[in-house]
């Protein structure tokens, strides 16, 4: 049997044992909010120098917390699983892919940097609603960080509150 309850904005609690079907998106607490952005082109990095990359282009921003002009995620509180991943252009000594919180890393990945080498860097984090998050990377020599939706890009999405 299915029984309709309730009216938009009502508040229904369901007892333990009950099953209850929801239309897609339409129960907090989903994996949202959530986004997926890229670089529209290749950025030139200096060398010893912890630098942004410039995200800009989104294919996806559920709630609209990523800012394609500073680069950063300002999600609402909740737990959060962030996904990044850097390409490079030029053969380095090493490859670091960053994901900064509020100014300050939270995880990275270092490895050998041959031409076209891809650093994933991925981390669990609880976000206070001010809180903000964005992708950097870091190299010996001046390089040059890719553009393309495998090679460079910025990813999150909520786990629950």
């Amino acid at each position: 049997n299915t029984i309709t309850i309730g009216a938009s904005g009502d508040t229904i609690t369901v007892p333990t044992g009950a099953t209850m079907t929801v239309p897609s998106g339409a129960l907090s607490g989903q994996n949202y909010p959530a986004f997926k952005a890229l670089m529209t082109s290749s950025q030139s990095i200096s060398a010893n120098t912890s630098t942004v990359i410039q995200i800009n282009n989104e294919v996806f921003d559920i709630g609209g917390y990523f800012d394609t002009s500073t680069y950063r995620y300002t999600p609402p509180a909740g737990k959060y699983c962030f996904i990044g991943n850097v390409g490079n252009g030029t053969v380095e000594d090493y490859l670091a892919g960053t994901i900064f919180k509020n100014g300050v890393a939270l995880a990275e990945t270092v490895t050998d940097a041959s031409n076209g080498a891809r650093v994933p860097v991925h981390v669990i984090d609880e976000a206070n609603g001010t809180d903000y998050y964005e992708l950097r990377t870091y190299v010996p020599t001046s390089s040059s960080i890719l553009s393309s939706n495998y090679r460079t890009f910025f990813s999150a999405f909520r786990l629950g509150s």
